[in-house]
């Protein structure tokens, strides 16, 4: 189920004995609206834990909402088979910052469209390498006088571990 249309018109079998997962590259405020359609029909619907949600993807789709709103060009790093990538794309438009694209690397920016006293907006698909981002800063500096301004949204400190036989203490392997 992708859109609250869908949600609505489901038919399960079994509408007593459900689940549901949810995929963390969909936009937080799209997938909110799902689920809550879910739990009002199927009010026994279960979900996952929370423990067991990645918050990259919905912490950097909050941090584009935010970034958005004062950018004139906003720019994701990331591959275009990317689908959290291109979700930050989708977020950073709907916020108003039509001006909004996926790059893959600092080479790909069309500088030409920033001029003196714009905003640029960056952030990375969750997988892209913080290393993108650097480049990009400092390909930016040669060219313009630049300020960089962090904004953070979340803390990210999570750690998932392994299953146990995956890992080195589980797996007889040391």
């Amino acid at each position: 189920i992708e859109t609250v249309k869908e949600a609505w018109s489901v038919t399960p079998e079994d509408p007593e004995n459900l689940a549901f997962v949810t995929q963390t590259t969909l936009s937080v405020d799209d997938t909110a609206e799902i689920v809550a359609v879910l739990r009002e029909r199927f009010p026994g619907i279960l979900g996952p834990r929370k423990e067991d949600i990645c918050y990259a993807p919905p912490n950097r789709q909050k941090a584009v909402k935010v970034i958005s709103e004062s950018s004139d060009m906003l720019v994701v790093i990331g591959s275009v088979n990317s689908s959290n990538s291109k979700r930050l794309v989708e977020v950073g438009r709907k916020e108003g910052c039509s001006n909004a694209f996926l790059v893959n690397e600092a080479s790909e920016i069309p500088w030409s469209r920033l001029k003196g006293g714009m905003t640029l907006g960056l952030t990375a698909g969750a997988s892209a390498p913080d290393i993108l981002v650097e480049e990009v800063i400092e390909m930016a500096s040669k060219t313009f006088e630049i300020i960089v301004q962090e904004v953070k949204v979340a803390e990210e400190n999570v750690i998932f571990n392994l299953p146990r036989g995956l890992n080195a203490e589980g797996s007889g392997q040391h």
